[in-house]
């Protein structure tokens, strides 16, 4: 019986019968679907219509395809004979897979927002080299956005080392690997030891970095704790307190813009991004590098009150967490949902040093995946 994919244990079907344009089948547990022919021929799994190694596509889907002739149950599985003499077999597990009635994928975990008692999930680094650790990991990050590693060696280019376990490293204009001290003319913010406020990378860039890591060498200095907080559920604060704030904040688009004496990257773009059904899908907000705002006159007085109000909820311990990585540990978290921002240290105190790098949310959600295939 020819797959696509591998699927886990799934009823046998007990029945299948034409219908009209379409074929109507029914499992031993009660399930039934109906599912159109041409959609069956789209998908038939055999070497003809599928590559032998790569299991991609040759079928193209350009005649209108005649219902088949024949259909008939195989050991609880589908087998349709096509008026051309073509036979499709079908798994059963793939079929309820893929009905249309079927839940939807169960591999990703649903983004949950924080409550006021949220504490990060923390996994030991020498975990997340076995299936159940980085699963755990992974699941953590995807879900609430932020996830602690703990116990990791004090060993360069580490960061780098967790990351391509997931997938290539996202380079920007810092790098695909880049570090985090106190330096001379530094051209960000992150590169002295002032306090950061609560910020996203890169808003400048018209897809930002998805996941940023940041893995510490030294923390020796006074200060320089970390700050985080979830902005889709301050997102939804201040969508509840004030909507017409909210409404400012997620239909105007504003500028941002990054510049040194080699770069100039610039786009523009909402502070608070909603999908189609009105649910908050991405936050950029970083106050270093928002460009002039250009905006109708009449307009800018209620956005700058939309902006303050925003910045006070981010702000607010309530919403925040806050603590200090030691060295060997790790933060992970979702740069297009989470802000991230540090108190002031002082480096006559001692060294600090992190260093960083982004991932793409599509990888991290091929990994889990992948490892909940194979468990």
């Amino acid at each position: 019986m020819a797959e696509l994919m591998p699927f886990p244990a799934a009823p046998l079907l007990c029945e299948a019968r034409i219908d009209n344009e379409a074929i109507e089948l029914y499992w031993e547990d009660g399930e039934r679907a109906r599912l159109p022919s041409v959609w069956l021929r789209d998908h038939c799994p055999c070497t003809t219509c599928r590559h032998l190694q790569t299991r991609e596509r040759l079928f193209i889907p350009l005649d209108e395809p005649v219902p088949p002739i024949e259909v008939q149950l195989e050991a609880g599985h589908l087998q349709l004979r096509w008026a051309d003499g073509h036979l499709s077999q079908f798994a059963a597990g793939w079929l309820y897979q893929r009905r249309p009635e079927a839940p939807a994928e169960s591999a990703l975990p649903p983004r949950k927002p924080w409550c006021e008692s949220f504490t990060p999930v923390r996994v030991a680094h020498a975990d997340i080299f076995t299936p159940r650790g980085e699963t755990a990991w992974l699941e953590a990050l995807l879900r609430d956005g932020l996830v602690l590693l703990d116990g990791g060696p004090l060993a360069d280019e580490e960061v780098s080392r967790i990351a391509e376990r997931i997938g290539p490293q996202r380079p920007t204009n810092f790098g695909a690997r880049f570090d985090v001290r106190s330096k001379p003319n530094p051209n960000n913010a992150a590169y002295t030891s002032i306090g950061l406020a609560l910020h996203t990378d890169l808003p400048n860039w018209r897809q930002p970095p998805d996941i940023q890591l940041l893995y510490c060498l030294q923390n020796e200095a006074e200060g320089g704790e970390s700050l985080f907080a979830d902005g889709f559920q301050v997102a939804e604060t201040l969508r509840q307190q004030a909507p017409e704030h909210f409404r400012l904040l997620s239909e105007l688009a504003i500028d941002f813009r990054f510049q040194d004496e080699t770069q100039d990257i610039a786009t523009r773009a909402p502070i608070i991004e909603c999908d189609a059904n009105g649910e908050v899908v991405e936050i950029r907000f970083n106050n270093w590098i928002r460009d002039t705002l250009r905006l109708p006159a009449e307009q800018m007085a209620a956005w700058y009150r939309a902006y303050r109000h925003f910045w006070t909820l981010l702000h607010s311990p309530r919403y925040q967490i806050d603590f200090a990585l030691a060295p060997g540990g790790m933060v992970a978290f979702d740069n297009r949902r989470v802000l991230h921002g540090r108190r002031a240290f002082d480096p006559n105190t001692g060294a600090r040093h992190l260093q960083g790098t982004y991932l793409d949310r599509d990888m991290l959600e091929s990994r889990l995946r992948v490892l909940a295939r194979n468990s």
